[in-house]
């Protein structure tokens, strides 16, 4: 499916209209094929190709002291995106950043400047991550990398990116290390709350709610899950609260073996640290098993009952329904996602990261450069962002580089999630 993906972009005009080097002439013909649908986002691709018609005119008139991606009219950014394979569904991010950037070209762009962003398939590989990355630095001649969605395919691209001093903005995981790292990796900055931030908030809302809790704890074998385990006992550490079973999740062995293992330890708090759809499986098996532990979930999960955090407004709480930005988020999908699921709240954290991206290269200068850029994410201060729920604000400074480290707690029930209590802010040190 990745394969013939980009073979009908190629055909259809979505990689020559991203080439740099191509003609005025070739421009002209992508705009004339701008009502052929988007093989990459299934929409009107007539938006993105006058915008990456501008690249193709207006090289010719770049300064010549500009960095990479920077020409008199426009902004070539990039980004790898699991357009197939299984995490595809992802891919909805890239979606909504591409849908704003498309909003705020319309508008005058950024100082003057309209942003043309190229997404790449990687068809869910880290392998495919760092070519389609390469092809994008090397041969397309991205100013940075924006938006890059998963974990594994952003470690296999940050060495690369940070040789070649290339920021890698805003990486889409919530892997400590994108803000822990910053001394070796000044190039690249998360964006969402960190796995460690997201446990230890869980950590502290069980050891109030249930006083000398037991905690069994199930967790992928991977950074996300060490991390989330780590941040749960950075939580209970000054509680009664203990964790006292905790198993690696064997995605090839009996859910139901695991899960009475866990219950046998006498628990009554469940932590599950694995992947969402995974874990609606295994709740099932908690449920046959007649356990009713009290249940937290990483964010994505939507397991019945389940308190996970929250930091994005959700376009399905109504509570929303008249919000100012809930509503301008509707007008863009419906005008530059076309087709796509507007009930899907990765598309508002595409969004989110997109007006982010904004902020940073306004403020960068006139004429922004890659150094400039990267200097901004040091001393951001943001609490404008119209995605993200009220209270929180994105803030870093030279020594902490976690952008957002406040969260809102939410129950999944009945197919919705309802929000309690206060904000809880998680300081990484």
């Amino acid at each position: 499916m990745a394969r013939d993906t980009r073979r009908e972009a190629r055909t259809q005009g979505a990689s020559i209209c991203g080439h740099i080097g191509a003609t005025e002439d070739a421009a002209s013909r992508c705009v004339a094929s701008a009502s052929r649908p988007d093989p990459l986002f299934g929409q009107a691709l007539k938006p993105a190709l006058l915008v990456l018609a501008g690249v193709l005119v207006a090289t010719a008139t770049a300064a010549p002291s500009a960095d990479p991606g920077i020409t008199s009219q426009t902004i070539l950014l990039g980004a790898s995106a699991p357009l197939s394979g299984p995490e595809s569904p992802s891919a909805v991010v890239a979606r909504g950043a591409s849908a704003y950037f498309r909003y705020v070209n319309t508008r005058g762009g950024v100082n003057g400047r309209t942003i043309a962003y190229k997404v790449v398939d990687d068809a869910s590989d880290p392998a495919q991550a760092l070519q389609a990355t390469q092809q994008l630095v090397e041969q397309d001649g991205v100013f940075a990398i924006v938006n890059p969605v998963g974990t594994e395919r952003n470690l296999a691209t940050r060495d690369y990116l940070n040789a070649a001093k290339v920021p890698q903005l805003f990486v889409g995981s919530g892997a400590t290390t994108f803000g822990s790292d910053y001394r070796r990796y000044p190039w690249t900055i998360g964006f969402q709350p960190s796995h460690r931030a997201e446990g230890s908030i869980y950590g502290r809302y069980v050891s109030r709610s249930r006083p000398g809790a037991k905690i069994a704890v199930l967790y992928q074998d991977d950074a996300a899950g060490t991390d989330l385990l780590a941040g749960l006992r950075h939580g209970i550490a000054r509680s009664k609260a203990r964790v006292v079973a905790a198993e690696l999740f064997d995605a090839t062995g009996p859910e139901e073996t695991q899960i009475a293992s866990l219950k046998a330890s006498g628990a009554n708090v469940l932590a599950l640290f694995v992947p969402p759809d995974q874990a609606t499986q295994i709740y099932a098996h908690v449920n046959r098993l007649g356990w009713r532990p009290l249940v937290v979930a990483n964010a994505a999960a939507k397991v019945e009952g389940a308190v996970s955090i929250a930091f994005l407004k959700d376009p399905t709480d109504v509570a929303w329904r008249d919000d100012a930005a809930m509503k301008l988020y509707r007008s863009i999908m419906s005008r530059y996602a076309k087709g796509a699921n507007a009930k899907d709240v990765g598309h508002v954290y595409g969004m989110a990261v997109a007006y982010e991206t904004v902020k940073v290269l306004k403020a960068a200068g006139e004429t922004p450069t890659r150094a400039a850029v990267v200097a901004r994410t040091r001393k951001l201060s943001d609490a404008s962002n119209p995605f993200l729920l009220p209270g929180i604000a994105i803030r870093t400074t030279a020594t902490d580089h976690f952008p957002i480290e406040q969260a809102l707690l939410q129950r999944w029930s009945k197919g919705t999630r309802t929000s309690f209590g206060g904000l809880w802010v998680y300081r990484a040190r």
